[in-house]
């Protein structure tokens, strides 16, 4: 059974109208899908500098200095490092649409070491 031409051409109208109803949600989903992305990057980067941070207070390096720098440039401006008694902490704030949303999802690593034999920290 065929329809009619009348009958496709609202079928098809209506499909637009349905696909034009659901893009903000889709945009929506996307975003958010995007944002977690991000997330997880700003974790990893926090993690790679809280290691990289402990390994060179091991070595009897400054471990806030070492932390510091094995950030990405954007990153830099958007953490804040800490360390003392062996143990490195760096915070960094993603970025969002948002200061109160990119706050809010402020991620953070710990990383801990030993210090090197005979040095003082």
């Amino acid at each position: 059974m065929q329809r009619a031409p009348a009958e496709s051409r609202r079928a098809r109208g209506q499909a637009s109208v349905e696909l034009l109803a659901a893009l903000p949600l889709l945009v929506l989903a996307a975003a958010f899908a995007l944002q977690l992305r991000v997330v997880g990057y700003a974790l990893t980067i926090a993690d790679g500098a809280a290691e990289a941070g402990a390994l060179a207070g091991a070595a009897g390096q400054d471990a806030g200095s070492a932390a510091r720098n094995a950030l990405p440039g954007w990153a830099r401006g958007r953490s804040r490092v800490s360390a003392e008694g062996g143990g490195v902490r760096v915070e960094v704030r993603p970025p969002a649409p948002l200061p109160v949303i990119a706050e809010a999802l402020t991620v953070s690593s710990e990383a801990w070491s030993r210090s090197p034999s005979g040095s003082r920290r």
